[in-house]
């Protein structure tokens, strides 16, 4: 094979974990000199229009014969059988989590993505997953071989340790992620109006420009709460904004339903955060005890008990971040992520990887 061609739909610098993750396998195959490219799908996917589809299989069959094709699951997941199978002697599905367990799909969306990705993952020649959870799904539910799938849990950058808000008494609650029904700010909002009563603001960084009536209702439901002028939506934020973001974080919160990994809990983790999360996917579950405090997802009763007691108490947050600085030393890094994606990808065209 002479190299991999990484299909991508939709805007690639896009500030969301799925485009981050893909951003950093092509650097990290740049600076290894793993011969691969970027290739633009349209962003229509996952509910692609009929000339998207028409366009997808043109591009895809414009490459070289002998590339492998590398496609992003957001795409893949939604591509007609047939398509799926004219490239399936060199397609690689990159799944971060499946299609139908997105939140916010209607039953009969969420039943046909289930199809089309089930029958699409039974025609890639590998998979490639972000955790080991979304493998064990893949297997269970959407009948794919484990044999065929290799997980390349995402990577950390070594980062300095958070300053945090130097505020005093009032703490800087953090939370990272795309305004999207899956991330449940909505729970997180209740969960903070029942303990109003405690000193603390919340930052909120994430773009509201993939699904904007759910933004749009995170706003109101603020405001009904009482809470706007504790509360700030950001919108996304680059890399820079975002590392001051959580330098001055003094606690950082995730709120999801589901996630197939959850890269911002690493990225919280390498920065000496202590932690309040849903257990809501295989990042959370690997998070040290230590470090962090879980609950169950959609329980803002639960929620807000874990965050006042780390509210409430500055020596346990003290402890828990300084068991988080502990652990980011031992986080994966990027280099080794885009090293198993390669090796998926080229392990049959006679290439070595790493």
């Amino acid at each position: 094979m002479s190299g991999i061609v990484f299909a991508i739909p939709g805007d690639i610098d896009a500030p969301t974990g799925g485009y981050g993750y893909d951003r950093r396998l092509l650097r990290e195959w740049g600076e290894a000199g793993i011969a691969a490219r970027h290739l633009a799908l349209p962003g229509s996917f996952p509910f692609p229009t009929k000339a998207d589809l028409v366009a997808t299989e043109r591009l895809l069959a414009a490459t070289a014969p002998d590339d492998v094709l590398l496609v992003d699951g957001l795409a893949y997941g939604a591509f007609p059988e047939a398509l799926a199978a004219r490239f399936a002697d060199r397609s690689v599905a990159l799944v971060h989590h499946p299609l139908a367990l997105e939140t916010g799909h209607s039953p009969e969306a969420a039943e046909a993505l289930r199809r089309s990705e089930t029958s699409a993952l039974r025609h890639a020649h590998a998979i490639a997953v972000t955790s080991p959870a979304t493998k064990l799904t893949l297997e269970a539910e959407f009948g794919a071989p484990a044999d065929k799938i290799a997980v390349a849990i995402p990577g950390t950058d070594p980062a300095p340790r958070a300053k945090g808000s130097e505020r005093g008494e009032t703490l800087q609650l953090l939370a990272v992620g795309s305004l999207i029904p899956r991330k449940g700010y909505g729970v997180l909002v209740e969960a903070l109006a029942a303990i109003a009563d405690r000193p603390w603001t919340l930052a909120i960084a994430g773009s509201p420009d993939h699904a904007p009536a759910t933004a749009a209702e995170l706003q109101d439901v603020i405001a009904r709460a009482g809470l706007a002028d504790r509360i700030v939506l950001t919108g996304g934020v680059g890399t820079d904004r975002l590392a001051q973001l959580y330098d001055e974080a003094d606690l950082f919160v995730m709120s999801s339903l589901y996630e197939g990994y959850g890269m911002v809990l690493t990225e919280a983790l390498a920065r000496g955060l202590p932690i309040v999360t849903t257990l809501s996917g295989a990042g959370a579950e690997a998070l040290p005890d230590a470090a962090s405090l879980k609950v169950p997802p959609r329980d803002a009763a639960a929620l807000a008990k874990a965050l006042a007691r780390l509210i409430d108490a500055p020596a346990e947050r003290r402890q828990r971040a300084d068991a988080a600085w502990a652990a980011a030393g031992n986080l994966p890094r990027w280099s080794e992520t885009a090293r198993i994606v390669a090796q998926a990808c080229l392990r049959d065209g006679g290439r070595k990887v790493g």
